[in-house]
């Protein structure tokens, strides 16, 4: 059997183990490492999860994601709907500045635009609409405050990055102002994931271009 069948079976194999997804209504195809997702869902936190569930694959070095999503005949949400139901769920979730994201809506593709402090806030405002009925897409274009002081903060991420689970010496840290480059290789995507996710907790950090590459 080729890498390539193996490592397709491997994300079938992971698609129908996680709970959110019905793994029967998605198609895989592998080549290289690139995985290729394909089908139709009902709603796009399940497109997501499907997502998210192929990148949890060892040998999985990125995916294309082409799976639609299609509401079940009985369930109809309007523009109108959606963007109601968003808007209250996000002025619901206590982790966001109240006011501080607006919400627009289109075909059933959720934009949302504003300014918050952290890169949490920016994920959280995502998660909240994902799951709405109706949604068949998400544009986050929130963007971050700019903070004071970054002098130390490569420095810091190096210091985190050390404090992980995982061995990041093959991480190499850039700073300029606000903006953090991750470069180098990491042996997952899930590590991948996660020094992304330690460069944005650190204070002063306003964008994160991780061209983390998986050896």
């Amino acid at each position: 059997m080729s890498e390539d069948s193996k490592l397709k079976d491997a994300v079938l194999a992971e698609l129908a183990w996680e709970p959110s997804v019905t793994a029967a209504h998605i198609g895989v195809t592998a080549k290289d490492g690139i995985i290729s997702l394909s089908g139709r869902v009902q709603r796009f936190a399940e497109k997501h999860a499907a997502q998210a569930a192929a990148l949890r694959v060892k040998g999985v070095k990125g995916v294309a994601e082409e799976i639609e999503v299609k509401l079940p005949v009985d369930v109809i949400r309007g523009d109108d709907d959606i963007a109601r139901a968003a808007v209250d769920r996000i002025a619901w979730d206590s982790t966001l500045p109240k006011d501080a994201v607006k919400v627009t809506v289109q075909d059933g593709w959720v934009t949302l635009t504003g300014e918050v402090g952290w890169h949490f806030e920016h994920d959280a405002a995502a998660k909240d609409v994902r799951h709405l009925w109706g949604v068949v897409g998400v544009s986050n274009q929130i963007t971050l405050k700019p903070r004071v002081n970054a002098f130390d903060l490569k420095n810091d991420i190096q210091a985190a990055l050390h404090r992980s689970w995982f061995e990041p010496a093959g991480i190499k840290v850039a700073a300029d102002g606000g903006t953090v480059t991750l470069s180098g290789h990491v042996k997952s995507w899930s590590e991948r994931e996660l020094a992304g996710a330690t460069a944005w907790a650190a204070p002063g950090a306003v964008k994160v271009e991780n061209h983390l590459t998986i050896a």
